[in-house]
């Protein structure tokens, strides 16, 4: 399975050893779960790891990417200068623009889910025109899942347990 992770998933992840996210991080450790990023996402990553409220002196936060960095496969834009906005994806258009990449990484990366936290993104899940080109599920959405080890993702307006909706291709 393909994924993308927002930032406040890694961070719950590789910070706070949130439970969900641990049974995430278990697919990936058995190779279930891949995950990618690309250079806008690790930015965001690295200025984040900076926040005073996570209290990370430079040691944890390089620790704190070097982690993340073994385990994620970079997937860039081929042939596209800098400053790729995702018009030439037809996707929905996401509230906060921070998040726009992670909508054109999934579908940059054929990602099967984007795993988040974000409400908006969140929300964005019951679009359809245009639809996403993933589920966009909450990491408790996913660690279910994963946990079913079902072959497909949750399929298209399949109730999350947090109330939260999840949408497919």
């Amino acid at each position: 399975m393909r994924a993308v992770l927002d930032t406040n998933v890694i961070i719950d992840l590789l910070h706070f050893a949130d439970p969900e996210a641990l049974l995430l991080r278990a697919a990936i450790d058995d190779g279930s779960l891949q995950c990618f990023s690309d250079r806008p996402c690790l930015e965001e990553l690295e200025r984040v790891a900076t926040y005073p409220q996570f209290a990370l002196d430079g040691r944890a936060q390089q620790a704190l990417l070097e982690d993340y960095r073994g385990f994620v496969t970079l997937c860039e834009p081929e042939g596209v200068e800098d400053g790729e906005d995702g018009e030439a994806y037809r996707l929905p258009r996401c509230r906060d623009v921070d998040d726009q990449k992670f909508l054109i990484l999934a579908r940059r990366c054929r990602a099967d889910l984007l795993i988040t936290r974000d409400r908006e993104l969140l929300r964005l899940a019951s679009r359809r025109r245009p639809a996403p080109s993933c589920a966009i599920v909450s990491a408790a959405a996913a660690a279910a899942w994963l946990s079913a080890s079902t072959d497909q993702p949750p399929a298209s307006g399949t109730s999350a347990d947090d109330g939260e909706v999840a949408a497919g291709p």
